[in-house]
């Protein structure tokens, strides 16, 4: 979307742009090539490897394509990207040769050598095109002009960004707008160069490449005037929506058969995000699993013999988008509550067992969850799920509740490594453990998934309110 904004295209950058989709494919498949010539081994599977690799390449391993992207983007998130999508396309190869059971075919020492090298490559020659690219756009065309008929605080946050990015080569000479300074408010670094009727005279008399409509929608017979007036000039015109005004999460634009669309509330696991998200889940969970198996066995045992009741107990809780899942822990308490009125856990709440203090301090009780991860029904990050009985409280209670449960609740999250543990008392820490889960929402990357489960490692025995 952001390309004909700033650049006009030429075959050359169609060239370039396709080089960087099949570069990190060339280099995986020549490290492969290179590492099995090291190792001088032979063997018949190599040839279809290749193409597996090479297939798997250009649809995982991908640089990102807006050109904004590759003007601003910093060095340290683009490697931290290649890391991520080398990890998945590992995981993704791990699974293939698991189902085709055709692991054994590839030598180990060749697939570890291999695996850990090609990363080194991908991100030498991923910074390497990104750099190319970048210096061929900064030098090949010149600074382009723009104006913003409309001001509000979506066009003051857009010529600020555009301000602070050079490297976009698009200059905003100022604003128009039929307002008084008074009225309008405006900063002392903003200039405002006149009324909407004069926007069609300036472009005319003044180079101006991009003109940003920045109108409330409500203003569609003025929006319409002032196409009207632009029609006999070569500037290109985009609508700007005062997005400030709304509490998007997720927001992006898109199509439906033609009829553009804004998402203004949307779950951030689309695409191959959402693929990417569950495989690290499913290969985690099943790394996990199999490691704490005999720690399991002897929890189970423990909690077995504290008290009467269930080993595991099953509590419904409010899963994606509202449904009702059932949610596994080793029990902690003297009673299994499940009903309309559910008493949340205090400090020294009594039907708390002596074992079950213990798990819940060093939430051991919480890895029977891995299981409604494999599931499907849960992640390993995200929002925490509440019990029924608490949802149907609060969502009367807070506003934006349930928007928390357009993704998997998770066995960890944003909330809990920040302190919004354990019991809520006042409606004021629910209100704060909301807060954080909305933001993870609006946030979201791989790498917040992977700073909230070390955060998670380091807090587990030193939070106060695990309980």
């Amino acid at each position: 979307m952001t390309q004909p904004v700033l650049v006009k295209q030429s075959i050359l950058i169609a060239l370039l742009t396709a080089l960087q989709a099949i570069t990190p494919a060339l280099a995986a498949v020549a490290s492969l090539y290179a590492t099995i010539d090291v190792f001088g081994i032979v063997f018949d599977s190599s040839s279809t490897a290749v193409v597996i690799v090479a297939v798997l390449c250009l649809v995982l391993v991908q640089p990102p394509r807006e050109v904004s992207t590759q003007l601003t983007s910093q060095r340290a998130a683009a490697v931290a990207d290649v890391i991520f999508r080398w990890l998945l396309l590992l995981g993704v190869l791990l699974m293939i040769g698991y189902v085709t059971k055709t692991m054994t075919a590839f030598p180990r020492r060749v697939f570890l050598t291999w695996a850990a090298i090609t990363p080194v490559a991908l991100i030498i020659v991923t910074l390497g095109m990104q750099e190319l690219m970048r210096r061929f756009l900064m030098s090949a065309f010149d600074n382009r002009s723009a104006i913003i008929a409309g001001y509000n605080s979506s066009s003051l946050e857009l010529a600020r960004r555009l301000d602070r990015n050079p490297g976009m080569r698009l200059q905003v000479a100022g604003f128009f707008d039929d307002r008084s300074l008074d009225r309008l408010g405006i900063e002392s670094d903003v200039k405002l160069m006149g009324t909407l009727a004069d926007v069609g005279k300036y472009v005319k008399e003044n180079r101006t490449d991009v003109i940003f409509i920045a109108l409330p929608i409500r203003h569609v017979q003025r929006v319409m005037n002032l196409l009207d007036d632009l029609r006999d000039t070569t500037a290109s015109i985009y609508y700007v929506p005062d997005i400030f005004v709304f509490d998007l999460i997720q927001a992006r634009s898109g199509e439906i058969h033609g009829i553009p669309v804004v998402a203004m509330c949307e779950t951030p696991f689309y695409g191959y995000r959402g693929v990417a998200k569950r495989l690290t889940d499913i290969l985690l969970s099943m790394v996990i699993l199999l490691s704490a198996l005999p720690l399991f066995v002897i929890v189970g045992i423990l909690v077995k013999l504290s008290s009467p009741g269930p080993i595991i107990f099953k509590q419904r809780r409010y899963g994606l988008d509202g449904h009702e899942i059932a949610v596994y822990k080793f029990r902690t308490m003297k009673v299994t509550e499940d009903g309309a009125q559910i008493r949340q856990a205090s400090k020294t709440d009594s039907r708390i067992t002596p074992i079950g203090r213990f798990l819940r301090r060093s939430s051991l009780d919480e890895i029977p969850q891995l299981i409604n991860v494999l599931q499907g029904r849960m992640s390993l990050v995200g929002p925490r799920p509440h019990a029924v009985a608490h949802n149907e409280e609060y969502r009367k209670l807070i506003k934006g509740y349930m928007v928390r449960h357009k993704v998997l609740p998770g066995i960890t999250g944003l909330a809990q490594v920040n302190g919004c543990r354990g019991e809520t008392s006042q409606l004021e820490e629910m209100q704060a453990r909301v807060n954080f889960d909305l933001d993870y929402l609006r946030h979201w990357t791989p790498m917040l998934d992977i700073k909230i489960l070390l955060m998670t490692v380091v807090k587990v025995f030193r939070d106060e309110k695990a309980y």
